[in-house]
């Protein structure tokens, strides 16, 4: 009986834009269900959008948090998180739902059990993005976010943008400190897991789209851009570093290739000495701007070396055996190698050199 009566008290966010009656249908759906405690954020919609929240608050018992002007979702569910956090101190969390009608009260009771049998793990409601009735651009947007996400980041989830989520009170607290303003407060959301091993558990959905989502005020192109941009740090550091690298062992290579009185290979030292000075610049960078890790220099450092040591010696060995392959142009032949072990050494160091994984 007291499991039946966590059930309906489990608060219950929707942030909301400029809605219209598809907000109120969800409203009653979820108040005839038996929903007890929901909280919707008017996200500076503007009079003429007051009727809708005077209406969620009169006829439907909602509680109301306004903002003055348009902040974005993700301020939005901080400002709910914050709420709920003062008023609901014995909820073992809350569920966030979208204002457009695509999650029913089903799926998010669904995700309401979920949350109870798993108190400190991330509850995603996921869609599958197979059939006729899904929207190109939400088929295109999830796929490509996916694959994104799983290869610089190591999270694989099947729905990365679903508004369906159950989190835990201890997750909210963290929530409040993370960056994203947006819809990239929800992306910023998932690597939060990762950084603090939060487990996710994924809860199958119904996918409903109504008018093919067009009142949904995701843009696939401006905010996939904000999205990607969150993973634009883990590829500049490498990139530049690359650069960095490339331009000194070019220089290198000027400089020595005429030095017939040493008995080591001028790439080999044009190889070392370049990625020497380009390891420290990547390795500072990668430290304090890429990963964030926590972890001490003592502890990444020589994980690091240890890395760039191999990575250094497979490029001289490649570049040594392939370049006279290619009438001697050394750079035309790195390039390639270089670009190769960029993505092999991205992995070792998200996995292994800067992995700083924290329990809540």
């Amino acid at each position: 009986m007291e499991q039946e009566k966590r059930r309906w008290e489990v608060p219950i966010i929707i942030p909301s834009y400029e809605p219209d009656e598809k907000l109120l249908k969800l409203l009653k759906e979820l108040k005839e269900a038996g929903f007890q405690n929901i909280v919707l954020v008017d996200d500076g919609s503007g009079e003429a959008y007051a009727r809708f929240f005077e209406q969620a608050q009169s006829g439907y018992g909602c509680k109301v948090l306004r903002h003055a002007i348009n902040q974005g979702k993700g301020r939005a569910l901080k400002t709910a998180f914050n709420y709920c956090l003062q008023e609901f101190k014995e909820a073992v969390g809350v569920i966030t739902a979208d204002s457009d009608g695509q999650h029913s009260p089903e799926c998010i009771l669904a995700c309401v059990d979920a949350l109870l049998a798993n108190p400190q793990a991330l509850v995603l409601g996921c869609r599958c993005f197979e059939g006729k009735d899904v929207p190109a651009r939400s088929e295109f947007g999830n796929k490509c976010t996916r694959v994104v996400m799983k290869y610089l980041t190591g999270i694989t989830v099947s729905d990365t943008q679903t508004g369906l989520r159950g989190i835990s009170v201890s997750f909210m607290e963290r929530l409040l400190m993370v960056k994203g303003e947006r819809f990239e407060f929800e992306t910023n959301m998932l690597l939060e897991t990762k950084r603090w091993k939060i487990p996710i558990v994924e809860v199958p959905i119904r996918t409903i789209y109504i008018e093919e989502n067009r009142t949904s005020h995701f843009n696939p192109i401006r905010d996939s851009v904000k999205i990607y941009m969150i993973f634009g740090k883990f590829l500049f550091s490498s990139l530049s570093s690359s650069v960095v690298d490339l331009v000194l062992f070019s220089l290198f290579c000027f400089l020595m290739r005429d030095m017939q009185w040493v008995r080591v290979s001028y790439i080999t030292l044009a190889t070392l000495f370049a990625r020497i000075l380009s390891a420290f610049y990547n390795y500072s960078l990668n430290l304090k701007v890429v990963f964030q890790s926590g972890k001490s220099v003592g502890s990444t450092l020589p994980k690091y070396i240890l890395l760039a040591a191999v990575q250094m010696s497979l490029s001289a060995f490649l570049v040594g055996k392939l370049y006279p392959l290619f009438g001697g142009a050394e750079v035309v032949v790195k390039i390639p190698v270089d670009v190769l072990l960029f993505f092999l050494s991205f992995f070792i160091q998200r996995e292994f050199v800067y992995a700083d994984r924290r329990r809540l």
